[in-house]
């Protein structure tokens, strides 16, 4: 029997459905304070729906995109948890909508200098793979649009690709 999507998650459903070791989810607990599983008798740690995801998204920034985990940290202080959640799923409505808001508020980063400002921003560690339309995914990981078809990993750089996008926008709007 499937537990409902709102149901609670041990430790070792969610390690399984991210494919990641339990130790890397207690480890992120203590990188991150945005996670925070409710903890039963004996620390027994149980993640709630929303935590589920915004570990989706920090796993795909860490290990999809190459950020560092100081670059996340910074991505989810400047922007929030909601933020990267929708970095994961996909959901450009509202990454366009907290950016926007956040470029509303043309608030400056207390404490940071220029030399800061790649880690501010969560630049990517790694190279970009060179992988894009159609070089580097599989045939049965493509999505189809209208007459064409694009891997999912077509479709996961072109998301971080707009991402970029969209986080050069702000920043332009801060300048001006």
């Amino acid at each position: 029997m499937d537990k409902s999507p709102d149901a609670f998650r041990t430790i070792s459903e969610v390690a399984d459905d991210l494919d990641l070791p339990q130790h890397v989810l207690r480890f992120w607990e203590t990188r991150f304070p945005q996670i925070k599983p409710m903890k039963r008798g004996g620390g027994r740690r149980y993640y709630r729906p929303e935590d589920i995801d915004l570990l989706k998204g920090i796993r795909h920034l860490l290990y999809d995109h190459g950020y560092t985990i100081k670059g996340v940290q910074k991505l989810l202080k400047s922007n929030g948890n909601k933020f990267v959640t929708a970095i994961a799923t996909g959901d450009m409505a509202t990454m366009e909508a907290i950016m926007a808001a956040n470029s509303d508020r043309h608030e400056e980063p207390k404490g940071l200098s220029h030399a800061d400002e790649d880690q501010l921003l969560g630049k990517p560690k790694a190279k970009p793979s060179g992988r894009f339309f159609g070089f580097g995914g599989s045939s049965d990981d493509e999505v189809s649009i209208g007459k064409n078809s694009i891997g999912k990993e077509d479709r996961a750089l072109l998301q971080e690709a707009l991402f970029d996008l969209l986080e050069c926008k702000r920043l332009l709007d801060q300048v001006r």
